[in-house]
């Protein structure tokens, strides 16, 4: 008999991926937890029926999250991860030689013990000796760091449960005050298909605590609708204005130097939402 995996996108659309095995399903202190084997994408975690990531496609995501901030801030020294228990941005984020410490702070303490055990081509990295892991609060993080990281990366869950509180308004003017005087932040913004009025309300409150605020895109093919959005707030640095012949080559799948400003040129429907 075949089983299959179907997560619900909307109430009337979803994906589905066929199941070689289940290795862990497990209600949390924060959510439902499941780590299940896929025949078309590998390893898969999966938080509250939601696709979190995948071995197959992973990349995508975690360098589209650390990659256009950290190639656009021109020293960032201390950098911040609010989710991201799996460590995939953490990974991508250790790759730039002047990061000299990064901080990954997560809720949920059984994503990154099931990640390492089951996702270590995603989780190897939260080891390092540059890498700090705090299974905290990360809204309750920002709040008591003020002026402390060059670069913040919010690397949440849909805007569900726990990861509620990371899309208001409060939690990005937090992020203002934790970022130094030319910090750049950015976070996942969901889908444009399914989820148009989050990105537009996301847009209009950094906009009114950032000077500088960019959308930009990539394709994921486990995420609803496949197309996936990103903003990033900046003090100081456009990541428009970045001399992309100065980006150095890395060891990178998805993003790459001429990529670093075509992110950025969105389809009109989803640009008339950043409007």
């Amino acid at each position: 008999m075949d089983l299959w995996f179907t997560e619900k996108q909307t109430s009337s659309f979803g994906i589905t991926a066929k199941i070689k095995q289940t290795y862990v399903s497990e209600k949390t202190e924060y959510q439902d937890l499941a780590m299940i084997e896929t025949e078309e994408f590998g390893n898969m975690l999966v938080l509250d029926g939601m696709v979190m990531t995948t071995v197959k496609d992973e990349f995508v995501y975690h360098e589209m999250v650390a990659h256009p901030a950290l190639n656009t801030h021109p020293n960032p020294k201390k950098v911040l991860v609010v989710g991201g228990g799996d460590g995939g941005v953490i990974r991508e984020v250790i790759k730039h030689p002047e990061v000299e410490k990064a901080v990954l702070v997560e809720i949920d303490g059984k994503v990154i013990e099931y990640s390492k055990k089951y996702l270590p081509e995603i989780a190897g990295k939260l080891d390092e000796p540059n890498v700090e892991v705090l299974v905290n609060d990360g809204y309750m993080h920002i709040i008591e760091h003020k002026n402390e990281y060059d670069v913040i990366m919010v690397d949440s869950t849909e805007p569900v449960g726990p990861a509620a509180p990371l899309f208001e308004r409060g939690f990005y003017q937090g992020i203002f005050e934790a970022l130094k005087e030319d910090g750049i932040f950015v976070a996942q913004t969901d889908n444009p298909w399914f989820k148009a009025d989050l990105i537009q309300k996301v847009n209009k409150d950094v906009k009114e605590i950032f000077p500088i605020v960019r959308v930009y895109g990539a394709n994921i093919p486990t995420y609803p609708s496949g197309l996936w959005t990103f903003t990033l707030g900046s003090k100081k640095y456009d990541p428009l204005e970045v001399d992309e012949t100065q980006i150095p080559e890395m060891d990178t799948r998805y993003y790459s130097p001429r990529l670093h400003k075509a992110a950025f040129v969105l389809p009109k429907f989803v640009e008339d939402l950043t409007k």
